[in-house]
């Protein structure tokens, strides 16, 4: 998605280690408008899917996976990294490894809004090593459901998420893929 490239190219940050920083209009400051058009194309790329639900992580795939949620006309359930009070002590619940965080974090969701049956869409900010979606994948299976997609705004393809996604079996789509960020330098892959 040219928009979301150009967007990356002007106001995105190489910061080392395989590191980009995108907190100015995807996941502290979030632009609307180009998550509404980062939702809408994922909306019709996944047009066909049967979704009944969108899974994401928090904070920073609820902006992409609520605007793509807007024109599915889905529901959109967050996997929380902390339990607050209000959830039931039965939860679903896995581990993923943070890249930005360097270290684990929990991935909770409560059954009430993941039930057995659904047919779930994973929208995230980004596909790295594929690790937080794998948590998610868990999560829903661990509640009976069938993930139909997954989708992801940045992928960095050098770091090999989609490859550890083939054994889900489901269509991924990322809308900016990012071959290297090498020498501070962003390189898209054709």
């Amino acid at each position: 998605m040219q928009q979301l490239k150009d967007r990356i190219l002007r106001d995105g940050q190489v910061l080392g280690n395989g590191i980009l920083k995108v907190d100015s209009f995807v996941n502290h400051q979030v632009d609307p408008s180009l998550m509404d058009a980062c939702g809408r194309e994922f909306a019709k790329r996944f047009a066909d899917c049967g979704a009944t639900k969108i899974l994401t992580a928090e904070i920073s795939g609820i902006a992409p996976a609520l605007t793509t949620g807007i024109h599915l006309g889905l529901p959109v359930v967050y996997a929380r990294k902390n339990k607050p009070i209000t959830m039931p002590d039965q939860v679903y619940l896995t581990l993923a490894p943070s890249h930005t965080k360097g270290r684990m974090v929990e991935l909770i969701v409560s059954p009430e809004y993941l039930a057995n049956n659904e047919k779930v869409l994973i929208i995230d900010d980004f596909l790295a090593s594929g690790a937080t979606i794998l948590g998610l994948v868990r999560l829903a299976e661990a509640a009976g459901s069938q993930i139909v997609g997954i989708g992801a705004l940045i992928e960095k393809d050098f770091e090999g998420g989609r490859e550890a996604l083939k054994p889900v079996g489901v269509q991924v789509e990322s809308l900016a893929c990012i071959a290297s960020l090498d020498n501070n330098k962003i390189t898209f892959v054709d």
